[in-house]
């Protein structure tokens, strides 16, 4: 059997040199900030030369463009820089509340 890991977001990209390090996180079941939402915490660390990180934007690039095509995802336009940015519950597209939790990649 192959290990899995299941990862909320990235929190990091770090390059030094010819390595890129990609920082993992989840968000905890028990730590809560200031607002009551889950803390990120730091789960693991991936590790890629300057090219297979390339080839992996790449790869995961096409598998996002799959998705938005399916209508699994929608993008959401960037805003004016003089806007605010504040995060409230939206409407997902059956009408149900959505968590301002969620990654608003998916939104």
């Amino acid at each position: 059997m192959h290990a899995e890991l299941y990862t909320d977001g990235v929190e990091e990209i770090t390059i030094g040199g010819s390595i890129v390090r990609v920082d993992l996180v989840s968000l905890s079941p028990t730590e809560r900030d200031a607002n009551n939402a889950p803390k990120r915490v730091f789960q693991q660390r991936l590790i890629f030369s300057v090219e297979s990180f390339a080839n992996s934007v790449e790869v995961m690039q096409k598998a996002l463009q799959g998705l938005i095509d399916a209508g699994a995802v929608r993008r959401n336009q960037p805003s004016p820089p003089s806007q605010s940015h504040t995060i409230s519950a939206e409407r997902d597209p059956s009408g149900s509340p959505r968590s301002p939790n969620v990654s608003s990649n998916f939104r």
